[in-house]
């Protein structure tokens, strides 16, 4: 193995991931730069191998889509892109560019990702655990405490009818 080679570590490799049509999707610009490659280059391997990247490995962003990932800051400006269209990989399309792009650099990149991703999709299986803990302890403790604020209404509230005074009464007199 080739010692120049440094994989990127997994924190510059999640910052990259943004969700796009309800994907976790990574642009290739940010690829080529992962890569070490012009996007150019890398968008160019892509279209020789179209058969390989079908939509849903691999689509082109809309207007629309182009105008959210400049608002957000993924990129800075339209004219970051050269007037391309940028395309957005899945995972799916990461895991086949490693088909498309042989060298080293490409190949220990690839992994470095795809672990990134499985790493992503654990984290969301471990929140969503964690949000239905969450809602159980909620509804286990909300019935205590609506027996509690009930019996605290209860004792707030005035007594309804005024009742006698009972026990012993000095006279008078």
């Amino acid at each position: 193995m080739d010692k120049n080679i440094t994989v990127v570590p997994e924190e510059r490799i999640i910052y990259k991931i943004i969700v796009l049509r309800n994907e976790k999707v990574i642009l290739d610009f940010h690829l080529a730069e992962l890569y070490n490659v012009e996007t150019r280059a890398l968008k160019q391997a892509v279209r020789r191998n179209k058969g390989r990247f079908p939509g849903d490995f691999m689509f082109a962003l809309s207007q629309e889509e182009i105008e959210k990932v400049v608002s957000q800051n993924v990129i800075p400006t339209k004219s970051y892109l050269g007037g391309a269209v940028p395309y957005a990989f899945t995972e799916a399309g990461v895991a086949m560019l490693s088909t498309v792009l042989k060298s080293q650099k490409a190949i220990e990149m690839n992994i470095a990702i795809i672990r990134t991703f499985i790493a992503l999709r654990k984290m969301t299986v471990d929140y969503k655990v964690l949000a239905d803990k969450l809602s159980a302890i909620e509804s286990t403790y909300n019935e205590q405490f609506r027996e509690v604020y009930k019996a605290l209404e209860m004792l707030l509230e005035p007594p309804k009818d005024i009742r006698k005074m009972i026990g012993y009464k000095p006279s008078d007199d």
